[in-house]
């Protein structure tokens, strides 16, 4: 079901996909030189020996500021690619639906990358994630966010 690729390393991430009350999703834009900008959810890289649960909890407070339990995980991808510091890697990422009734972000505890490269955050309607003029990982968010609000 989930093929890995056994020669790269496997970073294995944390993502939340973060739902307000009028149903919109948070994104984050990174601007990273050399490459087209793109949108990511919410989460990051698990620490050595974290749970992915651990970690959501961990990203989501780092990179909102909002404190909340990561839920159930609601889907898991294994993509390959290249993360901002060059790297070719494979990804076993874990993503968790955290729903918020106010869409206040506070982003006090990015870390100095974070604040580099993490140009903008918006919330994004269904239709903006499914028709958006610039990459947005993973890219069918707009269906994993309909599947939940739908269950």
């Amino acid at each position: 079901m989930h093929q890995l690729n056994a020669a790269l390393r496997l970073r294995r991430s944390a993502r939340i996909i973060l739902v307000d009350a009028d149903m919109r999703t948070l994104m984050f834009r990174y601007d990273v030189p050399g490459r087209p900008p793109f949108w990511v959810t919410a989460g990051g890289e698990c620490e050595a020996g974290e749970r992915f649960e651990d970690a959501a909890r961990r990203e989501l407070l780092e990179e909102t500021g909002i404190g909340a339990e990561p839920g159930p995980q609601i889907a898991r991808l294994t993509p390959e690619y290249v993360t901002v510091e060059g790297e070719p890697v494979q990804g076993d990422e874990r993503f968790y639906l955290v729903r918020v009734e106010k869409p206040v972000i506070d982003t006090a505890l990015h870390t100095e990358q974070e604040r580099r490269l993490m140009t903008q955050h918006r919330w994004f309607t269904l239709n903006e994630l499914a028709d958006w003029h610039e990459a947005l990982f993973p890219d069918n968010l707009a269906d994993l966010v309909r599947e939940e609000i739908a269950a």
